[in-house]
């Protein structure tokens, strides 16, 4: 490794001689970007992260000179790649480098799967109102180019994160949205009453018994099946619990679903806001009593 590292110092020196210098012959930049890959491969070997980083950004300086945006931006993912492992900020900010000229240059699609990545990378560091925009983003462009599928995986996610926020209506008229998409499409329309699910959950922690009603009416008439399943025997169960707000028979329904169907921690999270707040204004009337 010590040598990989070796090797990688004098390739990155012979570069940055290579931009100092001036050549008669052919680019010193394109003799330049051949080292500095070089380098970046041999401290990539060596394992050191952030040295194969920054010789990427280097590189992707290269070809920016040259007017090379896409191989830029590939040069700024390798470095977010490098990053990675020790860094998930400067990781981000090399992926947005990334996006920012896959953007420039029309490349909708690239630009979409690394604002995807973005999302991830600012979860993984637990910034949710960061992780949503970059989701929000990488929807819109996934859905200008048609990409469906990937377009409705972001939408929930941001539906999911706008729940944690508690902004309910958002997340639910994301999750009616993405269902009402789904349910004419053979591949998709299986995963309707779960996505319808999640939106009653939303429902639930609003507290308000009649909107939840008459959600389920609605989710009827949007999936007539849905009233067979578990799904909304789950809502309504819950539904009426608020109604007769009964804590014991909220947990029970709960615990019943679990039992057969295992609850995400998304969902036990919410539902355990809708149990608190039931459990709350129970307390609050008991002690008027």
């Amino acid at each position: 490794m010590a040598d990989q590292t070796a090797r990688g110092d004098d390739f990155e020196r012979k570069a940055e001689k290579k931009l100092s210098g001036w050549s008669f012959f052919g680019s010193k930049t394109d003799e330049a970007v051949e080292l500095y890959e070089k380098a970046a491969n041999c401290f990539k070997l060596g394992k050191n992260w952030e040295r194969a980083g920054a010789v990427y950004i280097k590189l992707a300086n290269c070809h920016l000179k040259l007017d090379s945006k896409h191989e830029a931006a590939s040069a700024y993912v390798d470095a977010a790649n490098s990053y990675k492992k020790f860094s998930i900020q400067d990781a981000a900010n090399s992926l947005n480098q990334a996006v920012n000229l896959f953007l420039d240059i029309g490349r909708l699609n690239m630009a979409a799967r690394y604002c995807k990545e973005l999302g991830d990378l600012y979860e993984q560091e637990q910034d949710i109102e960061k992780s949503m925009d970059y989701f929000e983003r990488a929807a819109d462009l996934f859905q200008s180019e048609e990409v469906t599928t990937s377009a409705n995986q972001c939408k929930q996610k941001v539906a999911q994160f706008s729940a944690q926020l508690e902004q309910y209506p958002k997340a639910i008229e994301i999750f009616e949205a993405i269902a009402r998409q789904s349910i004419s499409n053979n591949l998709l329309k299986y995963s309707v009453k779960g996505i319808l699910l999640n939106a009653g959950i939303c429902q639930l922690c609003r507290g308000d018994v009649v909107g939840i009603t008459n959600a389920l009416e609605r989710y009827q008439e949007l999936d007539p099946t849905f009233s067979g399943t578990r799904e909304y025997k789950l809502l309504a169960d819950l539904a009426a619990a608020m109604d007769e707000e009964d804590v014991g028979k909220f947990t029970d329904c709960i615990k019943e679903f679990d039992s057969m169907t295992r609850l995400d921690p998304w969902k036990t999270t919410l539902l355990l806001r809708a149990k608190n707040a039931l459990k709350a204004k129970e307390d609050e009337e008991d002690d008027l009593t």
